[in-house]
């Protein structure tokens, strides 16, 4: 699985961070929530958008491999991450 397209991007409510990913040919759109980067990959609550992005690319690998555990365990075309899909709260 890989991030294609533009890449990561923060959502236009600035509810998390947007990315589309590929499996098998197929086109999946996720996100992950902004309160899971808080909870999980520490970003502090009203951090600007650039912190946002750095967290997500730092965390990339993890949350690309819960993506792909969720659409494996779940098929479909949204994926949307939250606080849960990373185990216990911090």
């Amino acid at each position: 699985m890989e991030i294609i397209g533009l890449g990561p991007r923060v959502s236009t409510d600035g509810r998390g961070v947007v990315f589309v990913l590929s499996l098998c040919g197929r086109h999946i759109e996720c996100m992950v929530t902004l309160e899971a980067l808080e909870q999980h990959f520490w970003v502090q609550p009203g951090a600007a958008e650039a912190r946002v992005l750095k967290a997500f690319s730092d965390g990339c690998r993890r949350i690309v491999a819960t993506a792909e555990r969720k659409v494996r365990a779940r098929p479909s075309d949204n994926i949307l991450l939250t606080v849960d899909d990373f185990g216990p709260r911090k």
